[in-house]
């Protein structure tokens, strides 16, 4: 008789389950496994820019209280919508269905922690997208977000909770969490001396934290210089302030432009990405600044700049004087201080024509420039047609325009042909 009973149950609870993935595939928290529920919290597909006939998004994933290492996430687009380029991510489509995985330095997604994993540009028909809501990590439905998910579905967890494991265990959803053997490329990153680059360093990247530095003035493969003409500013090595290990570079930039202040070195031919660890001492002024220079070979040698104005992060382009995002209230707004006393990790890569930038691992939406004019962004970046930078050096350092200082610290610096991340 009880025998009878179970196996009714265990049908009833089968059933149950295939219903409740085919009909409400939204609402993952009651099907999940349990080690797989506790690992991905949420994943948010987010537009970052968008225009009539497509946009460019980001992706994102939190997790709970277990850590992620490795991932392949499936997810439904709109109708009509298409991914057509993407980084950071091996990315395809088949009719409606997007399936992206990690590309090896951004496999793992710490516990408790919120992580951009990719970017793409999309087409849509319209100016109607939605954005998917939906997302399976390693064969299995993540926590929807909840502001999101739509409520109708939230009914359909009451009649799964009599089989949660009947209607899950037979579900090979954990065994795709082999998916984590690129953990491998995750688990090398303390054994390149932690102390140089806690990020790890990629194959092919270059990598510096300055702990090689023996004097107290920069040198090696660095060089300290200010062009045109020198005054007040001034550069060392510093084992007072570090980001890691016991070295960093601080620069005393003063007021005026021939107070600057700069350290360089040279960098590979098609350099892509790079990332720096920078802090400073003083809140980003009005006026235009500089913190990092690049010299570009295709634009006369002139630099494209990184640094601020209007007391918000902004590049500008020596050459033309274009600065992204455009300084009207909006695009100024787009944009982000650099916060001041604590170390911040700064990225970007420059591709052909385009340029994007990540602070402590979020993209900024004001400081991308993808090839599309966008107002109060990239308008008028892109008005010069052509713009294809070839980078041959990375200086870091102070320029100010105005009467403004500061006090600046930089470590762990790398850059390569692939994002090293943060």
């Amino acid at each position: 008789m009880r025998t009878g009973i179970r196996e009714r149950r265990r049908r009833l609870g089968a059933l149950v389950a295939a219903a409740g993935l085919l009909a409400a595939g939204l609402t993952a928290a009651a099907t999940a496994a349990p080690a797989q529920a506790a690992a991905c919290q949420a994943v948010k597909y987010t537009v970052v820019n968008g225009w009539n006939g497509g946009h460019q998004a980001s992706v994102s994933m939190t997790a709970g209280s277990t850590a992620i290492s490795g991932w392949t996430i499936e997810f439904d687009m709109p109708a009509g919508s298409t991914i057509a380029n993407a980084w950071n991510a091996t990315v395809s489509q088949s009719g409606t269905k997007v399936t992206a995985s990690d590309v090896g330095w951004n496999a793992s997604v710490p516990a408790g922690t919120t992580r951009e994993l990719f970017g793409a540009v999309a087409s849509q028909s319209g100016t109607g997208f939605v954005a998917p809501v939906a997302f399976t990590v390693n064969g299995t439905l993540c926590g929807v977000d909840p502001t999101t998910a739509p409520p109708s579905p939230t009914a359909s967890p009451t009649s799964q909770t009599p089989s949660p494991s009947a209607s899950v265990s037979p579900t090979p959803t954990v065994s795709p969490t082999p998916t984590a053997s690129p953990s491998p490329t995750v688990s090398p990153t303390p054994s390149p001396t932690p102390t140089q680059n806690p990020g790890g360093c990629p194959s092919g990247a270059t990598c510096d934290g300055f702990e090689n530095q023996a004097g107290s003035t920069p040198g090696g493969d660095w060089r300290v210089g200010a062009e045109n003409c020198s005054g007040t500013g001034t550069a060392a090595v510093d084992s007072s302030v570090t980001h890691a290990g016991s070295k960093s570079i601080r620069v005393n930039g003063g007021g005026g432009y021939c107070n600057h202040q700069f350290v360089g070195r040279d960098i590979p031919a098609g350099t892509q990405w790079f990332r720096v660890w920078m802090r400073h001492s003083t809140a980003q002024p009005q006026t235009h600044t500089t913190m990092i220079a690049m010299n570009d070979a295709n634009d006369g040698g002139r630099d494209l700049r990184f640094g601020g104005q209007n007391s918000a992060l902004q590049w500008n382009r020596e050459s033309d004087d274009a600065t992204l995002p455009e300084q009207s209230p909006n695009g100024v707004a787009l944009s982000k201080p650099l916060p001041v006393n604590t170390w911040t990790c700064v990225e970007w890569q420059v591709s052909g024509g385009t340029l994007s930038t990540w602070v402590d691992g979020t993209v900024v939406t004001g400081l991308v420039a993808d090839g599309t004019p966008t107002q109060d962004v990239d308008s008028q970046w892109l008005r010069r047609a052509g713009w294809s930078p070839s980078l041959t050096d990375l200086r870091l350092g102070w320029e100010s325009y105005g009467g403004d200082a500061d006090t600046l610290w930089y470590d762990d610096v790398a850059y390569g042909p692939s994002r090293i991340g943060c």
